[in-house]
């Protein structure tokens, strides 16, 4: 077969946009350069892979069996070309870090700027989603880590990945430092750590406005199960906010949110107190594929992270309290 990645890659990227145009832009291709080339591949299998429509087009029966396997193909041909390029002495390589919003802004900040003073010539690829579209793309071969908050629920993606634990973080309430305390008349004064606040209780997290999450999110998902066992219907201030504008909300005294510990550090204008619930807590592990075998550069990373939990952990470190070391697990 006369079968090629640069076939695989154009057909790859109409069908993630749905769009011929879209997809060549991207590619950095002529629309009929890109066309021709889908046309090839699809005269190479004898079979059409999309339904053209007038300004979209859709998979075939045949393309949706097809894109697995071109994208597992288009990342295995990006981690041969990465091991070559190491094997054969360059100081370069590659690595594809997936992360959630909320570790982007904590975790990962430390992981980046340190992985990046050590091996500056490695380039780094992140991924920003939730946590089910992050295992989606290590199935599909399209990240060589990922950090996650959630488990590895389908049966499909445990066959094929491998979930290492590494912290366990409470969850903390976060209010504007510049107001009076919601939950308490007396107490630590404003910019205290969560450490040394009266912990939360749900009972009176309930009574006060809160900026919620999208249903999307697993926080989001864990705080509402943790009401609905105690009975208890919370007030809102401001429902669907991202991460971003739910701490500028707090910041302003629009309502109370509830964040991971370790987005709150670091944010004077921010009071966190903790919750007195010990199971809310969330536990953030690093996961890969199982079938597969590291590069020189991922491994340095998922070591770099391990480094970093440890340090994080370590008694005296100033978010010891607030996040736990998880091993064997």
């Amino acid at each position: 077969m006369n079968m090629n990645l640069e076939q695989l890659r154009s057909f790859a990227e109409v069908a993630r946009t749905g769009h011929f145009t879209r997809a060549a832009e991207r590619l950095h291709l002529a629309q009929p350069s890109l066309s021709r080339q889908i046309a090839a591949l699809e005269t190479e299998l004898g079979i059409e892979l999309f339904h053209r429509t007038r300004g979209h087009v859709a998979l075939t029966a045949a393309g949706e069996r097809l894109l697995p396997l071109a994208r597992r193909m288009l990342a295995d041909a990006d981690t041969a070309r990465s091991e070559m390029a190491e094997l054969a002495g360059l100081r370069g390589g590659r690595v594809r870090l997936g992360a959630t919003p909320t570790l982007c802004t904590s975790l990962v900040v430390d992981v980046l700027a340190e992985f990046r003073a050590r091996h500056p010539g490695v380039d780094i690829e992140i991924l920003e989603r939730g946590s089910r579209s992050l295992i989606a793309a290590l199935v599909d071969g399209a990240l060589d880590l990922a950090l996650i908050v959630t488990s590895v629920s389908s049966g499909a993606a445990r066959a094929v990945l491998e979930r290492e634990p590494i912290l366990s973080e409470r969850l903390v309430v976060v209010s504007a430092a510049a107001e009076e305390d919601p939950f308490a008349s007396s107490g630590p004064g404003p910019g205290d750590g969560s450490a040394e606040r009266p912990a939360v209780g749900l009972q009176e997290l309930a009574l006060v406005p809160q900026v919620l999450f999208p249903e999307s999110y697993d926080l989001r998902v864990a705080v509402d199960a943790a009401f609905r066992a105690e009975g208890l219907t919370p007030v809102v201030a401001v429902e669907g906010a991202e991460m971003d504008a739910a701490l500028r909300f707090a910041e302003r005294g629009i309502g109370v949110a509830v964040v991971p510990a370790m987005v709150a550090i670091d944010r004077p204008a921010l009071r966190a107190s903790p919750l007195a619930d010990p199971a809310l807590t969330r536990i953030i592990s690093v996961a890969r594929r199982s079938d597969t075998t590291h590069t020189h550069a991922s491994a340095a990373m998922h070591a770099l992270i391990r480094e970093i939990a440890d340090r994080l952990a370590e008694p005296g470190s100033g978010t010891a309290q607030l996040v736990t070391r998880v091993r064997d697990r």
